[in-house]
C-alpha cells in the first residue's frame, strides 16, 4: 500500500475502500474482505447507515486499529456545534473506535460552521476537510 504523508506526519493511504450503496447485510463481509485484500483505508458516513457493520469488521480482523485509516461523514441534520459533536460520538461507539482518522461535513449547507467549530475546538477528528477547502488540526490527546 502506498501512503501520503501530511502536514502533521500521519500517514494516509492513497488508496481507500468505500462503503457507499453497500447494504448493511453485505457490509462487513466486504470491509473484511478489502482488508484481507491489503485495504487499508475505509471510508464510510453517517447518512450510509452502515458504520456499525464496518466497526464490525474491522475489529474481528484483528487488524490493528492505528494501522487503519477511517473516515466517516457527518450527515446535515446532524450539523451545529452540538449536534455534530453528539453524533461524531455515536460515529465512534458504532464503528468501535476511540478516534476517527477523517471527519468530513458531508454537504455545506446549514450550519456547517458550527459543526466545523464542533470538530475544531474538541479535537474530534485528526483532519478534517469542509467541503473543498483543507482545515488541518491535530487530535487532541
Amino acid at each position: 500500500m502506498e501512503y501520503v504523508t501530511l502536514n502533521n506526519g500521519v500517514k494516509m493511504p492513497i488508496l481507500g475502500y468505500g462503503v457507499y450503496q453497500v447494504t448493511k447485510e453485505e457490509c462487513k463481509e466486504c470491509v473484511l474482505n478489502a482488508l484481507r485484500a491489503g485495504y487499508r483505508s475505509i471510508d464510510t458516513a453517517q447518512s450510509y447507515f452502515n458504520e456499525e457493520e464496518v466497526g464490525e469488521a474491522i475489529k474481528e480482523s484483528g487488524i490493528p486499529r492505528e494501522e487503519i485509516f477511517l473516515t466517516t461523514k457527518v450527515w446535515l441534520e446532524h450539523y451545529g456545534y452540538e449536534n455534530c459533536k453528539a453524533s461524531v460520538f455515536e460515529s465512534m461507539k458504532k464503528l468501535q473506535t476511540e478516534y476517527i482518522d477523517l471527519v468530513l461535513l458531508h454537504q455545506p449547507f446549514a450550519d456547517a460552521y458550527g459543526a466545523w467549530s464542533s470538530l475544531i475546538l474538541t479535537g474530534l477528528s485528526q483532519w478534517l476537510i469542509r467541503w473543498r477547502f483543507i482545515f488541518l488540526t491535530s487530535r487532541s490527546n
